[in-house]
């Protein structure tokens, strides 16, 4: 069986609202790091300094009822976007203003999920789907690689054939 990588999960969370709970329910420290950072320049910090890994990165965006924070969330996804476009991105919002932030924050966005009792569960599918699609992405890397590979020697060997043919034709 292959190892398993590890998954980052970083939490934008300024009130320790749902952080705790998301750690509670990722508490398998082989498998998933979950790190909780309260202000925006830690988190884009963090990210910096860990873009190079290839692990599958999560980014859980926690907004409250106030009407700016649409803004600096929008703001925010998108610089996690330019620091790490494989960063999967899932914005947890107030179930009131659901529609109004679908409408204004589109782009860079994985999964919204509305702020309610389910909504841990609702994290984990998400993050679930997420590393799986991370997973596929990496495979198919490999796949073509290796489909690479082949063909170069599938090539090599035709052409030493027909070379071979030519130069020696009372083998053939």
């Amino acid at each position: 069986m292959t190892k398993t990588d590890k998954t980052h999960i970083f939490c934008f969370d300024d009130y320790r609202s749902f952080s705790e709970d998301v750690k509670k329910r990722f508490q398998d420290t082989a498998r998933y790091k979950v790190v909780s950072f309260p202000t925006r320049e830690e988190l884009l910090n963090h990210l910096e300094a860990d873009k190079i890994n290839p692990f599958c990165k999560i980014a859980i965006l926690g907004m409250h009822d106030s009407k700016e924070q649409i803004s600096l969330i929008d703001k925010l996804s998108v610089d996690i976007k330019k620091i790490d476009p494989g960063t999967g991105v899932i914005l947890l919002i107030p179930a009131e203003q659901m529609a109004e932030v679908t409408k204004a924050v589109k782009l860079n966005i994985d999964a919204y999920i509305p702020r309610n009792t389910n909504a841990i569960l609702r994290i984990h599918n998400i993050v679930k789907k997420l590393i799986s699609e991370n997973t596929i992405i990496r495979f198919r890397k490999r796949r073509n690689v290796s489909l690479i590979i082949l063909f170069t020697f599938i090539f090599a060997a035709v052409l030493f054939l027909i070379f071979a043919r030519y130069r020696f034709p009372q083998y053939f």
